[in-house]
């Protein structure tokens, strides 16, 4: 279940920046001299998060609500819009185009990436096409709806690798950039592999299982440790995970068990204990003994201070014996990469139904010259996992077997050749306008991004310079950018394509 709904204002037209409005007020008056104008834009990221080799798709389901139910102008937003006015004192849009606002509704259509994909940097996440009002309009809310998301659910993937076997929790609530910045972390981080979140909200709104303990105040309210962990035990005997860090670990993990022998002698259990402070390594691993020596090896041990990816590895590979790795802040923050930066980009246009042109934005950066045309991901596979992704124009055809062309050095080339399978990665998502595709349930996106993950080779998962995974431009789509940034550096547009 998206959250839009249960948390905002029935319409989100305004969910968008000023030039928007303007361009899709200019775009609504050339209608009268090109009807039937249409665009295809390319929604992508063009650098990896994280320094790492793979992001994880994300965001999908809200930006469908957002499309479909929330991109709507009421008598509240065209006032507001009315009230605008320009440095000459008039305002900034004319009556007709507020009327039309008032009316308007997305008639584009939308193919995307299934959320757990794993996916690369230039790859298209989403592509809009219809009218090019419908298309453009959508830029601001579709990047902040997909952009955060993935970021995390990317986060969250890198988490989970790291834990290996044992769970990941998302705790981040109260480090979060905001209410509305949690619940899209929460969701997002399940996504990408964590099993349970501290966030009753996100818990009711999205079906996830909620996971929690005391706070050290618990503890210090009472005369002394063990009495709070009875006391607690008795408030709480089908969930009682004890912290025992807040005056001497060991010696709190020590009580926790006395308070657990007795749980069990009544019938109960002590599910677990919670290190929180020093070293998580050591601790864990006498915390282990203590509660293996006093018959309690089914407590499992919980831990929780600044985790990341990097510290989670670091502690296993120091024999840390976590069961549960709680991640806050450096995970609902995405800490050390806090945006993603993805793009929304026009791409192709078309008239009255006509063939589409490409179009090329260039720049005196190659990653920030963009790719032309109406573009799919094909993925190349073969029994082992992934082999590599190509960009291709599918309005266009291509030689088989294809050669792929690495966009940013056009003399790295690879041909893909051989028994491999294939799989495009968009998808339709919406036609004219109607959903004709039905997000699935989380917990099948949590499978979805495990096996994508499985399918990676591990030299592209690892989190100190990782592998390279191959994503390359179709060749007759790079010859055709080719051709039109240099027409675009001779300040030439052709009907074949423009630069701008």
């Amino acid at each position: 279940m998206s959250y839009l709904g249960a948390l905002y204002r029935p319409r989100l037209g305004l969910l968008t920046d000023l030039y928007q409005l303007t361009m899709a007020h200019g775009y609504w008056r050339r209608q009268g001299s090109e009807p039937g104008l249409e665009a295809t834009f390319h929604l992508f990221f063009r650098r990896l998060p994280f320094d790492g080799g793979f992001a994880v798709a994300c965001g999908l389901e809200s930006a469908l609500e957002f499309l479909l139910e929330r991109l709507r102008f009421g008598a509240d937003e065209l006032d507001y819009l009315a009230a605008l006015v320009g440095d000459d004192g008039r305002p900034l849009f004319e009556a007709p185009f507020l009327e039309y606002l008032g009316g308007f509704r997305f008639r584009g259509d939308v193919d995307a990436v299934p959320e757990g994909t794993v996916v690369f940097a230039h790859e298209p996440l989403l592509r809009v096409s219809g009218p090019l009002v419908d298309a453009q309009l959508v830029e601001t809310a579709l990047l902040a709806l997909i952009n955060f998301p993935t970021l995390v659910a990317t986060k969250a993937a890198r988490v989970a690798l790291a834990a290996g076997e044992a769970a990941v929790v998302e705790f981040g609530l109260r480090r979060a950039q905001g209410i509305d910045g949690a619940l899209t972390a929460a969701r997002a981080a399940a996504v990408g592999g964590c099993f349970g979140t501290s966030n009753l909200l996100a818990g009711r709104l999205f079906g996830l299982p909620a996971r929690g303990t005391h706070a050290h105040s618990w503890v210090m309210s009472f005369d002394s440790e063990l009495a709070a962990f009875r006391a607690y035990a008795a408030a709480q005997p089908g969930n009682c995970v004890l912290l025992v860090d807040t005056y001497d670990s060991l010696a709190g993990v020590g009580l926790a068990a006395q308070v657990g022998i007795e749980m069990r002698e009544r019938g109960e259990r002590l599910l677990g204990v919670r290190l929180d402070s020093g070293d998580l390594a050591y601790l864990s691993i006498e915390a282990r003994r203590i509660l293996d020596e006093a018959g309690l090896p089914e407590v499992k041990i919980f831990a929780s201070n600044d985790l990341d990816e990097h510290l989670i590895e670091s502690l296993r590979q120091q024999g840390a014996r976590v069961d549960v790795w709680c991640v806050g802040t450096r995970l609902i923050t995405a800490y050390d990469d806090p945006a993603l930066g993805g793009v929304y980009k026009l791409a192709a246009l078309r008239r009255d139904g006509g063939a589409w042109l490409p179009r090329v934005k260039i720049s005196e950066q190659a990653a920030k010259t963009t790719n032309p045309g109406v573009l799919q991901v094909r993925r190349f596979a073969n029994g082992r996992g992934f082999v590599a992704d190509m960009i291709y124009d599918q309005s266009r055809g291509f030689a088989e077997p294809p050669t792929i062309v690495d966009p940013l050095d056009p003399t790295r080339r690879r041909r893909l050749h051989g028994k491999m399978s294939t799989e495009d990665l968009l998808v339709p998502v919406v036609r004219a306008g109607d959903a004709v595709y039905a997000p699935p349930p989380l917990g099948e996106l949590q499978r979805r991004t495990r096996e994508q993950l499985a399918a990676l080779h591990p030299g592209v998962k690892r989190f100190l310079n990782p592998h390279a995974y191959p994503v390359g431009l179709e060749q007759s789509l790079h010859e055709v950018k080719t051709e039109l940034v240099l027409a675009g550096r001779k300040g030439g547009i052709r009907e074949r394509g423009a630069a701008g």
